[in-house]
Order: C-alpha cells, then sequence, then structure tokens
C-alpha cells in the first residue's frame, strides 16, 4: 500500500487499519533506508543534510519567474512533502517550509537517471522530510521548482499526514498541535502573532524604561489574586508549596526595593475550571509604575495593547478568524461600575447598598448568589448580569467595591470604593488595574478580613502574607499596577479561542 498523492478534499479519513497498515509499509521503506544507505549517516535519519537555501528566501528572490524560465543557479533546500504525484519519467512533489512557504520539486529520469527515480517512487511518501539540490526554474505551469539533481531522505515519516485539505477538528488540533501546524496556517501565524506580541510588549515597556524581571513559580504563600491554587510537595525543604497564582507580591517587593518600573511575562496556575476564556495554566503579564495610579496605568495598558494589535495586523482595526473587524484604536471609554449599573437596570446600587437589597435586587434578576456572598461579589455579579454584555468597544470598567479588592486603595474621594479597573474587550476581561495599596496597616487589616472569609471556607480568599507586609513597612511608593492575560491579549486581536491561542494546551 502507498500514499504518494495527496487526498482530495472528499476522501475520508484513513481507519486504523488503514493506518496500521500504511505504517508497516513505511516501516519496512525505513529498514530498507538503513540497509541501502548505512554510508548515508543514518540512512533514513541523517544527521543533517548541506543546505544552502531556503524555500522562504528562494521564493522571495525567484517568486516573479515567468513560466518556463531557468535561472541557471543551483540550489539545495529540504522540506517536508505535503503533496506527490508520480508520472512515469517524471515526479513532482510539494516541499513545505516550516513556515508553511513551499516550492515544487520534480524528479525527472533525464536529470536523475533510473536507479534514483525508481528509488524515489519506492521509498518516499507524504510526511517525509526530504533534501533535493539542482536548478531553481519555473515549471512551464508557472509554478516555482527545483529540478532535482540530487535527493536524499533528510527524515522518514512512520506515520501517514492527516488530509491536508480537511479541516482538523479542534479537539484534534489542541491534542496534536504539531500536526495542526503542518496542515493548518492559522496556526502557524497565531504563533507568529504571539511572538510579534510578546516583542511589541517589551518594546513599549522598554520605551517607558521599565525593567524586566523573573519571580518566583514556587511559593511557599500563595497571593496575590483571589484563586484556588495548585498544591505540591518539595522533597529538599520537605514542605507544601504552591504554583503561582500571580506575580503580584514579589513584584511589589521589587518596587519597595527601587525597582520603579518593573514588569514581568510569565505563567500563572489557578487550579479552577476551564472554557473558552479560562486555562488553568496560562501566560500572565503584569507590570508596576512607581509614582503613577490607576488611570496612568490604564493609559500605558491602551498603548501596549494598541502598539501590539499594530505589530500583528498592521493597524489598529483587527481582523478576526471569523472576517469580523474590531477597532482598538482611539481613546478607549472608562465608566463607573456603580454608575453603569444603576443606569442598566433601572435601580440605583451604590457602595451603601445594604447586602440585604442586593439579595432581593439579585432574585428579582434571577441573578445566582455566589457562595460567601457579600456586597462586593453580588455588586460584580448584578454588573455583569446588567451591563458587561452591552459593551462592544474597549471599556475600562472603573471603582470597585472595596471588599473584593483586598489589594487595592481606596477611592480617593467616593467612599465605599477602590480604585481599580478591569479592561472588557470582544466581551471578556482583559486586564485589570490598582492604584496600588501601599500602606501596611490597611493592608494587614484587609489581609485579616481575608483569613475570615477563608476560615468559612471560602478557597479563593487570600492569606495573611508576613513577608510581604514586611516589605510594605519599609515603605512602597504610591503605584499603579495592572495585570493582563497573553492568551487573552491574542483571542483580542485574532478572535480565536483561548485554546487556540495556548500553544499546547492542557487537555484531559
Amino acid at each position: 500500500m502507498t500514499d504518494t498523492t495527496a487526498p482530495t478534499s472528499d476522501a475520508p479519513e484513513p481507519t486504523e487499519e488503514e493506518v496500521f497498515e500504511q505504517k508497516a509499509v513505511r516501516l519496512a521503506k525505513r529498514e530498507r533506508l538503513i540497509a541501502e544507505r548505512a554510508d548515508a549517516a543514518g540512512g533514513a535519519y541523517p544527521v543533517g543534510v548541506p543546505v544552502t537555501d531556503t524555500i522562504p528566501a528562494l521564493r522571495a528572490r525567484f517568486g516573479d519567474l515567468e513560466a518556463g524560465a531557468e535561472t541557471g543557479e543551483t540550489a539545495a533546500v529540504a522540506g517536508r512533502i505535503v503533496f506527490s504525484r508520480n508520472t512515469g519519467k517524471l515526479c513532482f512533489a510539494t516541499l513545505q517550509a516550516g513556515d508553511g512557504s513551499r516550492i515544487q520539486a520534480m524528479v525527472s529520469l533525464a536529470s536523475v537517471g533510473d536507479e534514483s527515480l525508481q528509488a524515489w517512487k519506492e521509498l518516499v511518501d507524504l510526511g517525509d522530510h526530504v533534501f533535493v539540490t539542482g536548478e531553481v526554474i519555473s515549471s512551464r505551469r508557472g509554478e516555482l521548482s527545483i529540478m532535482v539533481a540530487d535527493w536524499q531522505i533528510a527524515a522518514k515519516a512512520i506515520m501517514p499526514l492527516p488530509n491536508m485539505y480537511t479541516e482538523l477538528s479542534e479537539e484534534s488540533r489542541v491534542r496534536s498541535r504539531f500536526l495542526d501546524l503542518i496542515v493548518r496556517d492559522r496556526a502557524r501565524e497565531t504563533v507568529v502573532a504571539r511572538a510579534k506580541v510578546n516583542a511589541s510588549l517589551r518594546q513599549t515597556f522598554t520605551a517607558h524604561e521599565f525593567i524586566e524581571v523573573e519571580t518566583p513559580m514556587l511559593q511557599v504563600q500563595h497571593g496575590g489574586a483571589s484563586a484556588r491554587p495548585f498544591i505540591t510537595n518539595s522533597n529538599a525543604f520537605d514542605a507544601d508549596l504552591y504554583l503561582r497564582i500571580a506575580p503580584e507580591l514579589f513584584l511589589k517587593r521589587a518596587v519597595v526595593g527601587g525597582i520603579d518600573r518593573v514588569y514581568e511575562i510569565n505563567r500563572n496556575f489557578r487550579n479552577e475550571g476551564a472554557d473558552s476564556t479560562h486555562s488553568p495554566e496560562f501566560a500572565m503579564l503584569e507590570a508596576y509604575q512607581a509614582y503613577s495610579d490607576y488611570n496612568g496605568i490604564a493609559d500605558l495598558t491602551q498603548e501596549l495593547i494598541q502598539n501590539a494589535a499594530v505589530a500583528v495586523a498592521g493597524s489598529t482595526t483587527v481582523t478576526w478568524a471569523d472576517g469580523t473587524e474590531y477597532d482598538l484604536g482611539g481613546q478607549w471609554d472608562r465608566l463607573s461600575m456603580y454608575a453603569s449599573l444603576s443606569e442598566a437596570s433601572g435601580r440605583e446600587v451604590t457602595p451603601q447598598t445594604s447586602l440585604d437589597e442586593l439579595l432581593a435586587f439579585a432574585a428579582d434578576a434571577g441573578v445566582d448568589v455566589p457562595p460567601h456572598a457579600t456586597h462586593g461579589k453580588l455588586v460584580e455579579e448584578l454588573w455583569e448580569h446588567f451591563v458587561k454584555t452591552g459593551l462592544t468597544r474597549p471599556t475600562f470598567v472603573m471603582d470597585f467595591p472595596l471588599d473584593t479588592s483586598p489589594l487595592v486603595r481606596e477611592h480617593r474621594s467616593i467612599p465605599g470604593v477602590v480604585e481599580k479597573w478591569d479592561l472588557y474587550v470582544r466581551g471578556f476581561e482583559l486586564a485589570t488595574g490598582y492604584s496600588e495599596l501601599v500602606d501596611p496597616v490597611i493592608q494587614r487589616e484587609r489581609f485579616v478580613e481575608q483569613a475570615k472569609l477563608a476560615a468559612r471556607g471560602d478557597l479563593e480568599a487570600m492569606r495573611i502574607d508576613e513577608e510581604f507586609l514586611r516589605a510594605l513597612e519599609h515603605g512602597m511608593p504610591p503605584t499603579g499596577g495592572m495585570g493582563m492575560g497573553i492568551d487573552r491579549l491574542l483571542m483580542a486581536i485574532t478572535g480565536l479561542g483561548i485554546r487556540e491561542t495556548i500553544l499546547f494546551p492542557l487537555v484531559k
């Protein structure tokens, strides 16, 4: 059984039995390559091949050749075969580079001889990496090609490729991302987009004189967010450790130490549910700027995101995967959580509205009451019910309830709220920012309140972090801070779900 010809768009996927048969045939070819080409430093898997050119470079240089043109220039390239057609004295193969660019290889009897042509027909399959040497030409149909003078297997594929013309299911894409990267342009483009986003973020921070640092991912005390941690154990220290849920408390220590503008891009872990916008492991950006506040850090966040959009899309107007255009440009709206809730619901809600009133309001509106309900948790649930779905443009939602924001400074002029914003883009929370709480006495009081919630069974409540409090007691300047999910930033720019923006997402 052979599989040298690409499947058509309506061809069914091979059965398990057919795949098993193809694998057996390919394993036999591997054995033959090893036996017949023992002098080729590996036979089916040589240690290297003398590549002199890349497919993208050849396309950039010779992409405009007229049909039938010859260049007189020899190139030596390697790539994966994604299409193959054997026609007697002439064989055609499409070689694909890692970036998805392609070039045609033409293996003819006149150029390579009968023995080499026959070996190509018998040994080469779809999915193999091959190395070819020959003249760069344009075929009679205008396809940029290598007229092969010599060829060699660079790596023998034992398993067949999936149908190159049929979309893989999302489940297949995330479970076998290596195949997704081979067969789907969007998968490769997303990897490139993520790299461009990270590079852009770093460039913007550098322009603002921020310093990038790394903080511990294994912590003796989890904190910096309201979330359930993963717990592990250290044999060396004979102690339980936590995978970090946020780098916040360590980055603030850095600010105390005099690193006035600091940021980190790294991994966070939260032992919670997974859905279209949440992953247990995710990439997080956090940044802190001394002598700024939540307004200043909002300005910086808008600049970071807009610059990242330009880096990926060439404009602040991005095009999502479904073809929708979304405008990330201009000055973004800023609205009050309490005022917008009151307006949207037709019922006045203030920081002084009692818990009983909010419980009754939630019951009337059909809003589920969260466990361990507090004033702040209910206000946020009601806000999501009445306001969140109506946001279309990027919007900073300002001034949150005090009891849900234990690390945030109280508002300078509005009693009962804190200087915190959440940024909503594309219907989900993309980033959050604070005027940071730097008073160690008030911070201790907030931690104590959180500890009481934890004692009552709130698994997301924070614990008292004595080391962090000791750092604050040495004096932390007024500071604005922000946190943003990198995966969600890719979602906002590309329109993809979170499992598509993470290269290798966690799956069961």
